[in-house]
């Protein structure tokens, strides 16, 4: 019987934004990566900030009912000078950890610097380096695009090799 540990696990990763919210989904076995979705999710730009936020909770619930995720993967909060900036995308954050948690999936959450170390070896990397790695890691033909999406998967990847036991 294998380990609880070597199961395949599918977790979804979110880089959560009000314009633009990538996400990537993946299955691992804890040594290998599949992709199985990635993209972003984009409100309509003439909704109201509320009606994005709806779309983008939608957005993820939908990706739940697809993928039966056993983890979803989120960027920490960045915090800017701007605060009305922090606190949407504070809020674009929370609709997506709101559909996790009614689902009772659990959440992790990974700086930039930890997912970008976590697919390049470097916390530094640039965003172009970024989606090289991933295509590199997940066998791709092309560069996942548009770069929220490939920041999406770099944190699900961040949280597949936190699940790997360390030897």
């Amino acid at each position: 019987m294998k380990n609880m540990k070597e199961k395949k696990q599918i977790i979804l990763g979110i880089d959560p934004g009000t314009r633009v919210t990538g996400y990537g989904v993946i299955e691992t076995d804890l040594h290998t990566f599949t992709l199985l979705d990635f993209g972003c999710i984009r409100p309509p730009a003439k909704l109201s900030l509320h009606e994005r936020y709806r779309v983008i909770h939608e957005g993820v619930e939908h990706l739940l009912d697809t993928f039966p995720a056993n983890a979803v993967s989120l960027e920490t909060q960045f915090v800017s000078r701007n605060a009305q900036s922090a606190l949407k995308l504070g809020m674009a954050k929370g609709v997506a950890l709101l559909a996790a948690t009614k689902r009772n999936i659990p959440i992790f959450e990974y700086a930039p610097k930890k997912a970008k170390l976590a697919v390049t070896g470097s916390g530094s990397a640039t965003k172009g380096q970024v989606q090289r790695m991933i295509q590199t890691l997940l066998n791709l033909s092309e560069l996942p695009t548009p770069e929220d999406a490939a920041d999406a998967l770099a944190l699900a990847i961040a949280h597949a090799n936190h699940l790997r036991p360390h030897v």
